[in-house]
C-alpha cells in the first residue's frame, strides 16, 4: 500500500501567486473555462514552495517515492522528470493540473529521491527501457489504467518509450524536445564536431576518472549542468538545492553513469529488455495525440524539431516557447507546459 512521509520544504525563488485556480484561470482564458465540468472548477490549494509529502508505493523492482495532486478520481497524469533535476522541475506545472480537476503523479526517476530499489541484488540499470518499465510498474500498482504522459530529458524518452510500447496505457503525450528514443547501434555513428562538444559529459562519465569525478563533485557538477543547458534562467540557490537534495540518493551515481555507458554500448542491459531494445531500434512511430515543446534558449543536446516531426503519426502539434527558456522548461515556462497537457487530453478525447 502506498504510504506517506514528510518531505523538507526549501524557500522558492518565484513569487507565487495566491493559488493554482488563479494560475489556471490565466492560462486557460474564459472561453475555456466554459467548457469546462464542474469537477475542474474548484477552488485548489495554494500552489506550494515545495511538495510537502512525498507518498511510495511497491512497484516491480522500486519502491518508487512519488508526489499526488488532485482529485483521486481525476484524469490521471504522470510527470517524468530528468538529469539533473529532479520532481520539483512541477512544482508549479502541478497544482496547474490538480485546479482542472486532473490526478497528478510525479516520480522520483531511478537514483533520485527517495526512490529505493528493494533489492540489493537488483542491477543498478539505468537503460532507457528499464526506466520506462518503471513507469507501468508505477501505474499498475497506483491502479491507473490510462494516463497522459509528459517529461523532459529522461522523463521525455520515458515518456515516448510509454507511449510507442504501450498505446492502450497512454491517453497522449507530451514532450519536451521530441523524441527521443534512441539504440545503442544508432549511437556509434560519430557526430559533427560541434555536436560532439556538447555531449562532453557523456564521454567524461565513460572514464573511471569521470565517474570518481561526479561522485565526488556531484553537487557543482549538475549545477554546472543546469547553467549550460539553461543559460538564461537566474535560478538562485534555494532553488537548485532543493532539487540537488534528491541527488544524495545512494544510487544516483551508479544510475548516472550505467545510463550514459548504456548509450555508448559501454555498459551492459539486463537480457529481460534485449527485445524490448530490439524494437525501439527501429524507431516505431508514436501514434496517440501528442505536442512536442522546445524552449529557444535550450543549450543541451536537442534535435531539430524538423527531424522528428515524421515519428509522429497521430494528431500532432509541436510548440516552440520563448523568452529565453532552457532545457528545463516545465520549471522555466509551467504555465505553458501545464497547458500543453490540457490542450492534447482535451484532444484525446
Amino acid at each position: 500500500m502506498p504510504k506517506s512521509t514528510p518531505d523538507p520544504i526549501v524557500p522558492d525563488r518565484r513569487n507565487f501567486v495566491s493559488g493554482a485556480a488563479a494560475m489556471a484561470a490565466a492560462l486557460l482564458g474564459s472561453a475555456t473555462a466554459k467548457a469546462q465540468t464542474p469537477q475542474r472548477t474548484r477552488p485548489a490549494p495554494p500552489v506550494p514552495k515545495a511538495f510537502e509529502t512525498i507518498k511510495h508505493v511497491a512497484a516491480g523492482v522500486l519502491d518508487i517515492g512519488y508526489v499526488e495532486m488532485g482529485p483521486a478520481s481525476g484524469s490521471a497524469v504522470l510527470l517524468f522528470h530528468g538529469w539533473p533535476y529532479d520532481i520539483h522541475s512541477f512544482v508549479e506545472v502541478a497544482p496547474v493540473l490538480a485546479a482542472q480537476g486532473y490526478r497528478v503523479i510525479i516520480p522520483h526517476l531511478r537514483g533520485y529521491g527517495s526512490m529505493t530499489f528493494r533489492s540489493d541484488a537488483t542491477p543498478r540499470n539505468a537503460q532507457q527501457a528499464a526506466l520506462a518499465a518503471d513507469g507501468i510498474a508505477l501505474m499498475d500498482a497506483l491502479k491507473i489504467e490510462k494516463a497522459i504522459v509528459a517529461g523532459f530529458d529522461w522523463g521525455a524518452r520515458t515518456a515516448d518509450i510509454m507511449a510507442v510500447l504501450w498505446p492502450q496505457r497512454c491517453k497522449a503525450l507530451v514532450s519536451v524536445s521530441g523524441y527521443l528514443i534512441g539504440s545503442q547501434a544508432g549511437n556509434v555513428a560519430p557526430l559533427p564536431p560541434k555536436q560532439e562538444l556538447q555531449w562532453w559529459y557523456q564521454f567524461y562519465f565513460a572514464t573511471e576518472r569521470g565517474k570518481a569525478g561526479y561522485a565526488a563533485n556531484t553537487h557543482a557538477f549538475n549545477r554546472l549542468i543546469w547553467e549550460l543547458a539553461s543559460p538564461q534562467w537566474a535560478f538562485d540557490d534555494a532553488t537548485y538545492a532543493r532539487s540537488a537534495a534528491s541527488f544524495a540518493n545512494p544510487d544516483h551515481v551508479a544510475i548516472v553513469i550505467h545510463n550514459y555507458r548504456w548509450r555508448l554500448g559501454l555498459a551492459q542491459g539486463e537480457r529481460q529488455y534485449d527485445a524490448v531494445e530490439a524494437t525501439l531500434a527501429t524507431a516505431p512511430p508514436v501514434t496517440i495525440p501528442a505536442i512536442t515543446m522546445e524552449g529557444d534558449a535550450n543549450g543541451a543536446p536537442h534535435p531539430d524539431p524538423s527531424r522528428y516531426r515524421a515519428k509522429f503519426t497521430g494528431p500532432y502539434e509541436h510548440r516552440t516557447i520563448s523568452g529565453g527558456i532552457g532545457h528545463n522548461l516545465p520549471q522555466e515556462a509551467p504555465l505553458a507546459f501545464a497547458k500543453a497537457i490540457i490542450d492534447v487530453g482535451r484532444g484525446a478525447g
